[in-house]
């Protein structure tokens, strides 16, 4: 069992793998505020040994169990870890490992990560708070169940959606994911990063691909949809230098502290799949020259994010639609931090320090008061 360290001062763990860039990141984060490095609970030793201990004032960040194999495997039973099928079980491990972590301040609440990497609860809590986001026939109180390709088809067709994105309810760095659009003469296309192989497989692959043929886009749904799908009506992104642009914003807090502009020659604009970042202001210029407020853009992520008010950081996937004046949230992010040398907006509170920085800052100043945006949960979550 994981126990934790006594000691006097101010303390920080973090539950993650410890050869995790992001785990470096956050540690280097806290050791710059003249702290020492944080305890690291390996997620291998968490999944092992049944959970971990925390002091009842050791402040505990939990960071992400991806990007390490062994992990992967034994939350998602797959042994190869390029397949994209098995979300589902992902999910429900992580979130009954989540319920073995015991004590500490969290930076995290399960309850709220539960609805993070749920795409359909996760699009319904934020429709009800009035954040705009793409309507979607599968969320909320009356949303329809994806069984396959045949549904996906159905629900196009009632609700006049010739162009939608078909995401894994539980996947993450675009996963899965399919941008889909039809035309004349029964034409569809799907764009992904899925590739599809012989025996029927799919595979994460870094290259994003094209499927012309419905045969292979139903082959496709079909095998993701056991573990879940959420459809969205496919917003028209504006766009900077010709290309697809839309916005990371990083919430600390409450408040938006970082934001990198992402564009993309395809629909998915995930720099690891080949998107690059974009020019801030000329994006708030855009917004400017069309009639909007910067701050405005802003406040949409802010309202997304008081959506989690246990989680002190979020990552928001901000739509920007055609012309720069509307926008939509497409993603809330519980991992959506990394940005590496990104230093925060002016007027933020931010400025000069990393995400990781921002957030070590905050939750030195303590848990907020009661009833206000962020009171740190301590105690043991629920999932």
């Amino acid at each position: 069992m994981v126990r934790p360290v006594s000691g006097g001062g101010p303390r920080f763990a973090v539950v993650g793998n410890p050869e995790n860039r992001r785990v470096s990141l956050f540690a280097d984060a806290v050791r710059a505020a003249g702290l020492p490095g944080p305890r690291v609970v390996a997620w291998m030793d968490v999944l092992h040994e049944g959970g971990a201990d925390f002091a009842a004032d050791e402040i505990v960040r939990i960071d992400s169990p991806g990007e390490n194999l062994e992990v992967d495997r034994l939350l998602r039973g797959a042994s190869d870890p390029t397949r994209v099928e098995g979300s589902a079980r992902w999910y429900h491990g992580f979130m009954a490992a989540l319920g073995t972590l015991r004590g500490g301040v969290r930076l995290d609440d399960a309850g709220d990560l539960a609805v993070l990497f749920d795409k359909r609860a996760c699009h319904a809590v934020l429709d009800a708070a009035g954040v705009p986001v793409p309507s979607s026939p599968t969320s909320g109180p009356d949303g329809v169940p994806v069984r396959g390709w045949d549904d996906v088809r159905t629900l196009m067709r009632e609700h006049r959606m010739s162009r939608l994105f078909v995401k894994p309810a539980h996947g993450s760095s675009a996963s899965g994911v399919l941008a889909l659009e039809t035309g004349g003469g029964g034409r569809i296309r799907a764009t992904t990063s899925v590739e599809l192989a012989p025996d029927g497989a799919l595979h994460n692959s870094l290259r994003v691909r094209r499927y012309d043929s419905e045969r292979d886009i139903a082959v496709i749904v079909d095998a993701l949809a056991p573990d879940g799908l959420h459809l969205e009506r496919w917003v028209p992104k504006a766009s900077q230098q010709g290309r697809a642009a839309d916005l990371r914003v990083v919430v600390v807090a409450g408040r938006a502290t970082h934001a990198v502009v992402r564009t993309s020659r395809t629909p998915l604009t995930n720099l690891h799949l080949g998107g690059s970042r974009g020019d801030l202001g000329t994006a708030r210029r855009a917004v400017a020259a069309a009639g909007a407020r910067w701050s405005d853009v802003l406040d949409v992520c802010e309202r997304a994010a008081s959506c989690f008010p246990r989680t002190l950081c979020v990552g928001v996937d901000l739509l920007p639609a055609v012309g720069w004046r509307r926008t939509f949230v497409g993603e809330v992010n519980a991992f959506g931090d990394l940005l590496p040398r990104l230093t925060g907006l002016p007027g933020s509170g931010a400025e000069g320090l990393d995400t990781y920085a921002a957030q070590v800052t905050a939750a030195l100043r303590g848990p907020a008061r009661p009833g206000s945006l962020h009171p740190y949960r301590t105690g043991t979550p629920h999932a």
